[in-house]
């Protein structure tokens, strides 16, 4: 098991978990790994990156590793731009939607694709054992102009733009203080949509509405939609790779349900696909699939494990129900750009609204919530619940079938926390299993406390 990576790449609070002698240190063994450069360096908006980021190139150059920096980038901009700039690895210095004291390094592999959890585990062997490459030479730091020109150029080629124009969209992004602001402004403006900014400066105090798009932080995102009769709304996390839509009246969608209804979009054009997501995903996919014929594979939680098993799958939609949302024409990793993307074009394209499209999916009410735990106790509350169940699947936590309904309870990658997840056919049903299932938890965590 990995002592360092979590969920999403290595995180912690900067100069306490992430400290100056540290990051040099994983420096060196993610150069030892990569074994030759040049390698793509961009950061996100948050106050320490710079630093984290200049740190980064300085370890790599000590051990005759070249880099190129980017600067403040999404970071689904620098994992394109890896794969299609040609770079032997990037890294991406960001704790995504973690509160402002954290920071984090996530890799990329020259595919352009989160680096294997298996690579994660080498890279941890050098680290620990010290072992890495020593320099005969000094490497030398560059610029890299391209990333985001490049990324918005290889989302649009995958549209139908002259129809998006068409339509002329009224779209307004919620940047979230975030990384989207450098590349989302742009891509609408080349898909001639008027659009409508909110929390657009890039602050890595994250004052406008926190890093992380919740229903409960989004209500100036519903307002604005309502009052710029906007066809859709759409906020971005601190990186950029997540989104999450409000339809045209002002609804916040879940990521599950906007995830669906892409797939159902994008599997109508392409039948016969694969669709990869985790288990903790909507049972809906398989039933969409189904009516064209295309298959659902199922991962543990977290985009590594999604983007990781697309690429050999070849699989044309990867999904997790947090409003992460993968097009691997495109590339195998979440996107928040270009699902806005792929959102127009569907809009386009049926000439329905966002609400008429999320009104022909099929009725089913997904949810989720957190308690504070560590990840021993975590480990208690699952062998409890196995022992007052008989159809569960442990692939990742413990998954309980309660036939058309579930439960999912999974100790957290990146914090003190383990989340709850839930899914049933009313959203009555879905409040009194959550209910049950959260009381039946705290009650666990009193007794072997």
């Amino acid at each position: 098991m990995a002592r360092l990576f979590g969920t999403n790449g290595i995180r912690g609070v900067f100069l306490e978990d992430l400290t100056l002698e540290f990051v040099h240190d994983i420096s060196l063994a993610i150069g030892t790994f990569f074994r030759r450069g040049p390698i793509l360096i961009g950061h996100d908006g948050r106050d320490s990156s710079p630093v984290l980021a200049k740190i980064v190139c300085s370890s790599l150059n000590s051990i005759g590793i070249d880099c190129k920096m980017g600067g403040l980038v999404p970071t689904p901009a620098l994992e394109f731009a890896t794969r299609n700039l040609g770079y032997s690895g990037g890294i991406m210095i960001t704790a995504s939607h973690n509160p402002p004291k954290y920071n984090g390094i996530k890799l990329a592999a020259s595919d352009g694709v989160e680096v294997s959890r298996e690579d994660e585990l080498r890279i941890e062997k050098i680290y620990f054992a010290k072992k890495w490459k020593k320099g005969y030479k000094i490497g030398r730091t560059d610029r890299e102009p391209q990333i985001i020109s490049s990324y918005v150029k290889g989302i649009v080629s995958h549209v139908n733009s002259k129809k998006i124009k068409a339509r002329k969209f009224k779209v307004v992004l919620d940047l979230g203080n975030g990384a989207q602001a450098a590349a989302a402004p742009i891509l609408c403006k080349e898909l001639g949509c008027k659009t409508f900014l909110l929390n657009e400066k890039i602050d890595g105090q994250f004052p406008g509405r926190g890093s992380e798009p919740t229903p409960s932080n989004l209500s100036k995102l519903s307002s604005t939609v309502l009052n710029h009769k906007a066809d859709l709304g759409i906020a971005f996390d601190g990186d950029g790779d997540r989104s999450i839509f409000c339809d045209e009246k002002g609804q916040i969608l879940t990521g599950d349900r906007s995830a669906l209804v892409l797939t159902n979009h994008l599997l109508q054009k392409n039948p016969g696909s694969k669709v990869v997501t985790c288990l903790n995903s909507s049972n809906l996919t398989e039933q969409i699939a189904s009516m064209t014929s295309s298959k659902v594979i199922r991962t543990k939680v977290g985009s590594v494990e999604v983007s990781r098993r697309m690429v050999p799958e070849k699989a044309l939609v990867g999904f997790e129900e947090n409003g992460g949302f993968m097009y691997g024409k495109h590339n195998q990793v979440r996107d928040g750009s270009m699902t806005l993307a792929l959102a127009l074009d569907m809009l386009a394209s049926s000439g329905r609204s966002m609400s008429e499209e999320m009104d022909l999916l099929p009725k089913s009410y997904t949810t989720k919530d957190k308690f504070s735990c560590t990840r021993e106790q975590a480990r208690k509350v699952i062998s409890e619940l196995k022992k007052e169940h008989k159809r569960y699947d442990t692939t990742d936590g413990i998954k309980i079938l309660l036939g058309k309904e579930w439960i999912m309870v999974r100790p957290s990658g990146t914090e003190p926390i383990a989340r709850i997840y839930g899914e049933s056919d009313s959203q009555e049903n879905l409040e009194l299993l959550m209910s049950r299932y959260t009381k039946k938890i705290k009650s666990i965590l009193e007794r072997i406390h």
